[in-house]
């Protein structure tokens, strides 16, 4: 049900990534191509990892986590960022999405990672509820905070 993704998967996370944009209500906001997750994923230096989960009668895939490496300065130890993790609508409720966080929670015990993360946006009540439901708690003493577009640039290039 679960397996690594290979470069013959790109053209369908990214489709998994825009229908993943659109539910989140913010389509004009995914902007990867093909070639950037390509070299993202399978380069010479690969920046992050997915994982396909596959309908085992069909073969097909219904959905996929991204993730990438992050370092607890606290722990000394790396974890797993979990970027993305989506599944088709038709295929929810069979098992998937809990498969792909079992396979990432296994890789991170594997290789003696400490953390296992993501976030979810506030109005997503059936995300919540399924990762609470796994055991997850909400960091809620923490805001996130993102620079981007101009404000990364000013920033960016200011002396």
């Amino acid at each position: 049900m679960i397996r690594a993704a290979t470069p013959a998967d790109v053209p369908v996370i990214h489709a998994l990534i825009r229908e993943l944009a659109e539910y989140e209500k913010a389509p004009e906001e995914a902007r990867a191509s093909q070639e950037q997750l390509r070299e993202a994923l399978f380069g010479q230096r690969p920046a992050a990892f997915a994982h396909m989960a596959v309908d085992e009668d069909s073969g097909e895939p219904v959905g996929f986590a991204l993730w990438f490496l992050n370092f607890s300065t606290w722990r000394g130890a790396h974890g797993i960022y979990l970027e993305d993790l989506y599944v088709r609508p038709g295929a929810r409720g069979g098992g998937h999405g809990r498969a792909l966080l079992t396979e990432l929670a296994r890789i991170c015990v594997e290789r003696g990672y400490e953390r296992l993360e993501w976030s979810v946006l506030n109005w997503n009540r059936p995300a919540i509820g399924f990762y609470e439901a796994l055991g997850a708690r909400p960091q809620d003493e923490w805001t996130v905070y993102r620079l981007t577009d101009g404000a990364l640039g000013a920033l960016g290039s200011a002396h």
